[in-house]
């Protein structure tokens, strides 16, 4: 049975943030020849292709017909040093904790907050606020101690980053599990392009995550790991992986069904992550790939 990915709730959420995708000053011809372009992808789209691979086809329409390519880059740079500056202290709290993984954890589940994608905006005093009680972030037992079980029995571990600033956080967590698990052999992958505020080879290097663990592309802009679009290496790493470690909504989007040992940590943002993990907005998730579908 083919494993369904593109919800209706996604595709009603397409729709609404592509309505006013374009200049006012745009001719209203060409405005709805772009929709007619949207509404086409999306009818043509498969059951099995997630919300991530979509949108990354709307993007290159908008990039054909309107010529606009987003860039965030000095988003990137300013949360990447937000965090950065935030890196000693909450390390030093993540020594301190009775429990350092765990709480490592709720911190990187923590930075998901910081996504241009699935939200409209990412609010500095949100995310203070969000940092400040990560420690409450609710975590299934149950679930962890699996974790911490696969983490000790793992000898090839893959992490999957999703966002600038919070690859700060990641860096705290792998940092943590390299510590613990020594006989772990770590390698992180980021997009192989630029998409949306997503974390891509240059964050690595510039939040110094590349000095401390082998870092490659995936050699895809998706905002997501799609596995028939990623590169050959990124394929093989994961295919050969352990345990992976998938961080963001997005990841789970496109990888979830993929029947991989796969652990996901977001924090559930929008509507439908909120209804389907029956969580509060903002609250974060740690559920394995082959579990996950007994709780949705």
């Amino acid at each position: 049975m083919e494993q369904i990915r593109l919800h209706t709730g996604c595709i009603n959420c397409i729709v609404e943030r592509q309505l006013n995708h374009y200049d006012p000053d745009t001719p209203e011809e060409k405005k709805r020849t772009y929709m007619q372009g949207v509404l086409r992808i999306l009818s043509e789209a498969k059951a099995c292709e997630s919300a991530p691979v979509i949108t990354e086809r709307i993007y290159e329409l908008q990039r054909q017909m309107l010529g606009q390519q987003a860039d965030y880059s000095e988003i990137k740079h300013t949360y990447n040093h937000m965090m950065e500056r935030e890196e000693d202290k909450i390390s030093r709290e993540v020594r301190e904790a009775g429990d350092p993984l765990k709480r490592a954890i709720q911190y990187a589940m923590t930075g998901n907050y910081i996504d241009f994608g699935a939200m409209s905006s990412v609010n500095h005093e949100k995310l203070k606020e969000l940092l400040a009680k990560a420690q409450e972030n609710p975590i299934d037992e149950e679930e962890y101690g699996r974790l911490r079980k696969d983490l000790e029995d793992a000898s090839r571990l893959v992490y999957l980053t999703d966002n600038c600033g919070e690859i700060v956080l990641d860096k705290i967590l792998i940092r943590e599990i390299m510590e613990l698990y020594p006989q772990i052999d770590i390698t992180v992958i980021v997009r192989g392009k630029p998409a949306l505020n997503d974390a891509t080879m240059e964050d690595a290097r510039e939040t110094g995550l590349a000095d401390m663990v082998r870092v490659i592309g995936n050699g895809s802009g998706i905002t997501g790991t799609w596995l028939p679009e990623i590169s050959k290496e990124a394929r093989e790493i994961l295919d050969e992986a352990d345990l992976i470690l998938s961080k963001g909504q997005g990841n789970f989007e496109t990888m979830q069904g993929c029947g991989k040992n796969i652990y996901y940590m977001f924090l559930c943002k929008c509507k439908l992550f909120v209804e389907r993990f029956r969580m509060k907005q903002f609250e974060g998730m740690l559920v394995n790939d082959l579990r996950c579908r007994e709780i949705m």
